[in-house]
């Protein structure tokens, strides 16, 4: 029997791959996401399918989907799925819990404190079981069972000033809100000639992944976006990562045993659909998995702080077992 593993780009599809990593495998896989860079670089030899993109609360993307989730399930002999979101979920989990599909539905890291508009939705179908990745909301409804955090602790260990400072300003993938103010804010700072390389005396090497945020009125070498397996060497190599407080964003500079430094956007600013990216950061820096300072208020004494500090993998991750 095969297990479905669906979820949308960016930080979704990160954490279900990190997340998939630690449930019990039961056969087969077959991945259902959007194509992008990401997505084909992180996939990458996986069994993967891919389809039109699932915008949250558009019903007509909704219904298209039907058509693709009754071919798989016909042609694979799914007998569960397992989704971390968003709008993809509705998509294909109410369709295939209704078949007798064992359908499991992981709350995206980034609601700490309540589900998402896709969350709320699912709780109402039956067959559906559901996850939270914070112990603080579990409760009849949600089941906690951890978090994709779990695999990383704060590493006490500092790292030395290195010779060239290489910085990856990252603002993730979303098409349609633009982070500005952190873009802004950043360029005179990492700039060949700006404060960090006056401060370090060392010279500065950036790598600016801007996503929809214009960058023509700055002299900096943009690029939108960047194959998942590029930005990751990228970040591997880098000192210092500056990003959006996004878990795709977070994840990545995790994973290379970087500590970022991590800026939230506002939705009153048009930079999110909602507010979730504070509460994030927060818990990113409870953890002493991050450090979080406002776009607006970055300094360059933020930048050098950072610069020394990295986490590596945590020495106990439990396995993410799923309700039977």
């Amino acid at each position: 029997m095969t297990t479905l593993f669906l979820a949308t780009t960016g930080g979704h599809l990160e954490q279900l791959v990190s997340l998939a990593a630690r449930i019990p495998s039961d056969g087969p896989d077959v991945w259902v996401t959007h194509e992008n860079d990401q997505s084909r670089s992180l996939l990458c030899g996986r069994d993967t399918v891919f389809v039109p993109y699932v915008r949250v609360g558009d019903v007509r993307d909704v219904a298209r989907c039907l058509p693709t989730t009754h071919k798989l399930l016909r042609e694979r002999s799914i007998s569960r799925a397992v989704s971390t979101g968003s709008g993809i979920a509705l998509g294909y989990l109410p369709y295939l819990a209704a078949r007798g599909v064992a359908c499991h539905y992981v709350e995206s890291a980034a609601r700490v404190t309540a589900p998402s508009r896709t969350g709320r939705v699912l709780q109402h179908v039956p067959g559906i079981r559901r996850y939270t990745q914070y112990a603080g909301w579990a409760g009849p409804r949600w089941t906690y069972r951890g978090s994709v955090f779990d695999r990383y602790e704060a590493d006490p260990v500092p790292r030395p000033l290195p010779d060239v400072v290489r910085v990856v300003v990252t603002v993730g993938t979303a098409a349609e809100f633009p982070f500005g103010r952190l873009v802004d804010r950043l360029a005179p700072l990492l700039a060949p000639d700006g404060e960090l390389a006056a401060v370090t005396g060392r010279p500065v090497e950036v790598l600016w992944q801007t996503g929809c945020t214009p960058t023509g009125h700055l002299d900096l070498d943009a690029r939108p976006f960047l194959p998942g397996d590029e930005l990751a060497a990228a970040v591997r190599r880098a000192d210092l990562v500056v990003s959006h407080a996004g878990v795709g964003s977070a994840l990545t500079a995790l994973a290379a045993g970087r500590r970022p430094l991590v800026a939230d956007r506002s939705a009153a600013l048009g930079e999110a659909g909602d507010d979730h990216q504070p509460q994030l950061a927060r818990e990113l820096c409870r953890r002493g998995l991050a450090v979080h300072r406002s776009p607006d208020r970055m300094t360059v004494d933020d930048l050098v702080g950072a610069l020394p500090l990295g986490v590596r993998p945590s020495t106990d991750v439990p396995a993410f077992g799923l309700l039977p």
